[in-house]
């Protein structure tokens, strides 16, 4: 099964830069997750497809669909929570 992690964000965001070394952790621990950043800028139509209104916007996803959602900044805890619920 397939794990995502979709990071959207924009380089105007200033808490988007304040997740990006929790993300960064992550990945470097999570080798089975695939870890996707949407430039909601350059890439409105995927922002619009998950409704994302607010950056930063977490959501981890797996083969069965949309796993959970985190609007704002989100702490590791409950990022790897969300990823082992998606089976990582």
């Amino acid at each position: 099964m397939t794990v995502r992690l979709l990071d959207f964000y924009a380089d105007w965001c200033g808490p988007c830069k304040t997740q990006d070394p929790i993300l960064d952790e992550l990945e470097g621990d999570y080798e089975t997750v695939e870890f996707v950043k949407v430039d909601v800028d350059e890439e409105q139509d995927v922002a619009n497809q998950y409704q994302v209104r607010s950056l930063p916007t977490l959501i981890v996803e797996n083969d069965d669909g949309i796993v959970d959602r985190f609007v704002g900044v989100t702490q590791r805890d409950d990022i790897e929570s969300a990823l082992s619920q998606a089976g990582a």
